[in-house]
């Protein structure tokens, strides 16, 4: 009759059973110390909510289903308005049943009214808004009809009348004129729930073609030997090479994870495997996606509910291989994020990327689920968030929905947005425990007196799949200390550590990975200079200490997140220091020297190929004859200083009269050319390196305006 908290744990983490999971979803304390009862229930909830996508509770909710159906068959419960058909129970089961699923990943829907339940699966995308409705009006209706019952009988029933007075009588308190409207509108309802139940956990594991080789496909998978009818079965089904599929199904069959899987982990690879086989066969490279889809599958076995996900939704297989057939690289992200492969399960989110304020959105609903003292969760959501909409937008790039400058766009929104929820965090954690920093600008107050300047490929809105961020950090800190904390500190102490947090929560390694790589390599002095730089000592040094090599990358440097008047204050200072006057030829001999540098340590290209970043007539060179322009003219043509892209900097040189036309169109097309080229290099995770030959037309007039502008000749490749 009563255990210790130690046991119950104990109980349900060995021997506990999915249908107890189901009953724990209602439970709350009621009476006793209802502190210590708080801390059971949290000890319980990883038992309840698994921290992951749980598809592998799908059999046993199907059983859990299975058996509230015969049971209405078996005792006649059609007028039962709580367990007949379309009734009480099935709505919650329908809820409890995404809850069982998502609840450890989506936190909100560990609640306990259905109705909450039903609105969060909505915002979810895991059901429709119509489904919700249907559902929450039959609910609304059938409670009430349950309440007018009870009152009457006072008594716990759910049966409907069958005499004539009662008939009329509970007609009547719904509100209807007879029993005969009341009985439509009653069986309008349930007949909606029922399908919607009945609709819950149906697999669509139906056989991908008509004449299915499904048995054939078992054999095959479980054929040690190699036998020639498994080859000659894969040969009939469009593998060429069928030697070598079998020798890919066996290093699955003898690798590590798969021999340490649980029985039902090797019943459900077992089950997976034959429909693998007879998917992937349907595309043009059969065995070499049926590869990749095995180096993926290696990665997710030893999480059996991913198994369980493919096997309950083979459309998401026939998905993958698509998605595998346009490279690599997407099935290595989903192999390095298995958490991912949920978004294969709805193609409409997939393939379209959200624009900025639905990113916006998106990020502000996640973290609003996780606990605001739980800065591990914290940052798990974010790294997910970051994941799920590179995802999308991969999926939408590689499909030819995205073109290459608005696949960028897309990336570089979702690093803004990242940074700006990653500063929030780091900035209410500081200011609750140190209190407010005082800041100054221009001898005025500011509000957060904190800035994020992006350099590189972010602050050039060129970000890739794989980039990191190039960042720097500046404040406006007072002298004095923090104020309305707890433990005030030094104004420019608080802004270091702040500094300190952010990168913290960008780097940390979570269960779900690391947001993003930094590199803070770009602030004043390097490695060996502040980590957070005050306005003022930036201002300075960027006007008397700062190398040549250090303004070029002013040229792509922007701020994205902070305080808007100190972001301000940059941009005045970008602006002012780029627009200097400068001496033509000790400019050319500064950035000719640099750029042999980094060509001397990025190493020579083999005779016939062509490195499209470092060789010469390449990206990096068409980037420093931009920024050596800009830096030549930028003291006559200051709105040279407005843009951080290549290509609208190209448009401003021409606008300008610095460059002709032509030429400035010659080192568009080949910037764009180049980028997408190392893009679908990308992809394909290849290096950035082609054949010579079919980038000789591109790279010849590159070398030749860098001779021009520049003078010195770089050499051969």
């Amino acid at each position: 009759m009563v255990i210790s908290f130690d046991n119950m744990e104990d109980y349900y983490q060995r021997q506990g059973r999915e249908w107890e999971r189901y009953a724990w979803i209602k439970a709350r304390i009621v009476a006793g110390d209802k502190q210590a009862g708080k801390q059971l229930l949290g000890r319980l909830k990883p038992f309840v909510f698994r921290r992951y996508l749980d598809f592998g509770v799908f059999d046993s909710l199907r059983q859990m289903k299975e058996s509230i159906a015969i049971e209405v068959k078996l005792k006649g419960m059609s007028d039962n308005i709580k367990l007949g058909p379309g009734g009480i129970r099935e709505i919650e089961f329908f809820g409890q049943a995404f809850q069982l699923i998502r609840g450890g990943v989506t936190p909100a829907l560990q609640t306990r009214g259905i109705l909450d339940v039903l609105e969060l699966l909505v915002e979810e995308n895991c059901i429709t808004g119509q489904v919700r409705d249907e559902l929450n009006a039959a609910y609304v209706f059938l409670r009430n009809t349950e309440h007018r019952l009870q009152e009457v009988a006072d008594q716990q029933t759910h049966d409907l009348p069958t005499d004539a007075f009662g008939k009329i009588r509970l007609a009547t308190t719904m509100g209807f004129e007879n029993w005969d409207s009341f009985s439509l509108q009653l069986e309008k309802h349930r007949h909606q729930v029922h399908h919607h139940f009945s609709g819950l956990l149906a697999s669509d594991s139906t056989q991908p073609t008509e004449d299915s080789h499904r048995k054939e496909m078992t054999h095959v998978w479980q054929d040690t030997e190699g036998s020639d009818p498994s080859q000659k079965l894969l040969t009939s089904l469009g593998y060429k090479k069928p030697g070598d599929v079998l020798d890919l199904l066996a290093q699955l069959r003898n690798d590590a994870a798969t021999r340490s899987l649980s029985s039902e982990g090797r019943k459900r690879l077992n089950r997976l495997m034959p429909l693998i086989l007879e998917v992937v066969a349907t595309s043009e490279q059969p065995t070499l996606i049926l590869g990749r889809i095995i180096g993926l599958i290696k990665t997710i076995e030893r999480r059996t509910s991913y198994l369980s996900l493919l096997l309950e939704n083979p459309s998401v297989l026939t998905l993958l291989v698509k998605l595998a057939d346009t490279g690599p690289w997407i099935i290595s992200f989903l192999a390095d994020h298995p958490v991912l492969l949920d978004e294969l399960l709805d193609p409409r989110t997939l393939y379209s990327p959200p624009d900025k304020a639905d990113l916006e959105k998106g990020i502000t609903r996640r973290l609003a689920q996780a606990p605001p003292d739980d800065l591990e969760y914290q940052i798990e959501q974010l790294c997910i968030f970051k994941q799920v909409n590179t995802l999308r937008v991969a999926a939408a790039d590689v499909s030819g929905a995205l073109p290459l400058m608005r696949t960028s766009d897309h990336l570089t929104q979702i690093a803004e947005i990242v940074l700006d929820k990653v500063l929030d965090l780091s900035w209410r954690h500081l200011v609750e425990k140190h209190g407010t920093p005082v800041c100054s600008l221009n001898e005025m107050t500011c509000d957060r007196g904190f800035a994020v300047i992006a350099y590189g490929k972010l602050g050039g809105i060129e970000l890739g799949y794989a980039s990191d961020l190039d960042l720097v950090f500046l404040h406006a800190g007072a002298r004095g200390q923090t104020q309305g904390g707890e433990h005030p500190i030094d104004n420019r102490q608080f802004f270091s550590r702040l500094g300190q947090r952010v990168i913290h929560i960008l780097t940390a390694h979570t269960r779900a990975g690391r947001i993003y790589e930094i590199d803070m390599r770009l602030r004043p002095s390097g490695d060996s200079g502040l980590l957070v730089s005050h306005i003022d000592g930036f201002k300075d040094y960027q006007l008397n200490q700062a190398w040549t090599w250090e303004h070029q990358a002013l040229i792509r440097a922007r701020p994205t997140n902070g305080d808007p008047d100190l972001c301000s204050a940059f941009e005045d200072i970008r602006k002012a220091v780029l627009a200097r006057p400068r001496d033509k030829h000790a400019l050319q001999e500064e950035v000719c020297n640099m750029r042999e540098r980094m060509r001397a340590e990025a190493g020579g290209s083999a005779p016939d190929h062509f490195n499209l970043k470092q060789d010469a007539g390449g990206m990096v060179d068409i980037e420093f004859l931009v920024q050596y322009l800009v830096l030549l003219n930028a003291h006559e043509h200051v709105e040279l200083t407005e843009w951080t892209d290549n290509v609208r900097l190209l448009e401003a040189l021409t606008e300008t009269g610095v460059m002709d036309e032509d030429a400035a169109k010659a080192m568009k097309n080949a910037y764009l050319t180049y980028r997408s080229e190392v893009h679908r290099l990308s992809l394909q995770e290849e290096p950035g390196v082609a054949p010579a030959a079919e980038f000789r037309e591109i790279s010849e007039p590159i070398r030749h305006l860098w001779n021009t502008y520049l003078r010195p000749d770089p050499g051969p490749n």
